[in-house]
């Protein structure tokens, strides 16, 4: 039986937090699995080095790193949305997830192209400013 990867062991955990009603070590794995996938713009860098023959495969690993991302990421959000913001009621946990919920929407704003890149540009700062008005109103203080 072969070991799990780090990853696969991550997405396990947060799973097993998640039915446990542990949301922050939840989101403590999940930040593990996000921060294990390779940056996309690293492989721009490759890309720009001009070996043809190489290009293609640069831009297909490239395409499935940022599909990963976006699963990863979608996943967090709906999480966030779902359950962490809605049972955080107010104060300092509040705060806390809807920060979050801005830097994934970044995360996804720092990849995509286009219309998809637009969007999470502005969920980013419909996020911060959810963020901002929470830490200022509830504790005193902001992060964003």
């Amino acid at each position: 039986m072969a070991t799990p990867s780090a990853r696969d062991e991550n997405v396990y955990l947060a799973k097993l937090a998640e039915q446990a009603e542990r949301y922050e070590e939840m989101v403590k794995f999940m930040e593990n699995v996000v921060s294990a996938v390779p940056a996309p713009d690293e492989l721009t860098k490759e890309e720009g080095r001009g070996n043809a023959d190489h290009v293609s495969v640069i831009r297909e690993y490239r395409a499935k790193i940022e599909a990963e991302l976006s699963e990863i990421c979608a996943g967090i959000l709906k999480l966030l949305d779902e359950k962490l913001v809605p049972a955080a009621g107010t104060g300092d946990s509040k705060v806390f997830y809807l920060k979050m919920k801005g830097d994934y929407h970044r995360y996804l704003a720092e990849f995509k192209t286009g219309d998809d890149r637009k969007a999470a540009a502005e969920n980013t700062l419909t996020a911060c400013y959810l963020h901002l008005f929470c830490s200022v109103f509830f504790s005193g203080h902001c992060e964003c």
